[in-house]
């Protein structure tokens, strides 16, 4: 007796936001071919990749173990893909997903002691002088403070300002109470500024 072979739902055979090509690499995705399932890998994992690394600057040695976690979800997951956006965005959206359990995780081990930091001197403070660097150099010299940071403070940084997690919900998904999550994020940006001062 022959099993029918799994087809695409109707909304995606239809949605605007798939291209024939698409469409074929989906087909090909839900039946598990390998030939399909390289070419997904090949043809979004840059985007995912920069997406990843992006947010766990410079914990470089967790990233590529993400990604892969991340397009082994979207194989596994592929026939919950309805079509509603680019396949690239729902791709990008388990990755976020992914992103924030890794967060999660971290920020429920225990705190780091806390180190003896100096404080941040007047001038760093001084919004003329950071006026004076051109954007990137602002940004190469943020990503190179967060990377001086303990893991769980810059963790917290990235998802509370980068990511605009409100700190109610980094509790609500950590397990930790909001007091606790806003002491570690207190403590996070006073030594980001003392070793903003440094730099």
């Amino acid at each position: 007796m022959a099993t029918s072979e799994p087809r695409l739902p109707e909304s995606l055979t239809t949605g605007e936001f798939q291209s024939n090509e698409e469409r074929a690499l989906l087909a090909g995705l839900l039946k598990k071919d390998r030939k399909a399932t390289a070419e997904f890998v090949a043809r979004y994992a840059d985007a995912v990749y920069a997406f990843v690394r992006s947010r766990l600057t410079p914990q470089f040695d967790a990233v590529d173990d993400l990604v892969q976690e991340i397009f082994l979800a979207a194989w596994e997951g592929i026939g919950y893909y309805r079509g509603m956006g680019s396949l690239q965005g729902w791709l990008i959206g388990i990755a976020r997903h992914k992103v924030e359990d890794y967060y999660r995780a971290r920020l429920r081990a225990p705190e780091p002691l806390p180190e003896n930091e100096a404080e941040p001197s007047p001038e760093a403070a001084n919004p003329d002088l950071e006026s004076l660097l051109t954007q990137e150099e602002l940004r190469s010299k943020i990503w190179r403070v967060l990377g001086s940071l303990p893991e769980q403070y810059r963790l917290a940084l990235v998802w509370r300002y980068w990511e605009r997690v409100p700190a109610r919900e980094m509790a609500a998904r950590t397990g930790k109470t909001e007091k606790a999550i806003e002491r570690l994020l207190a403590r996070a940006r006073e030594q980001f500024r003392a070793r903003w001062a440094r730099v």
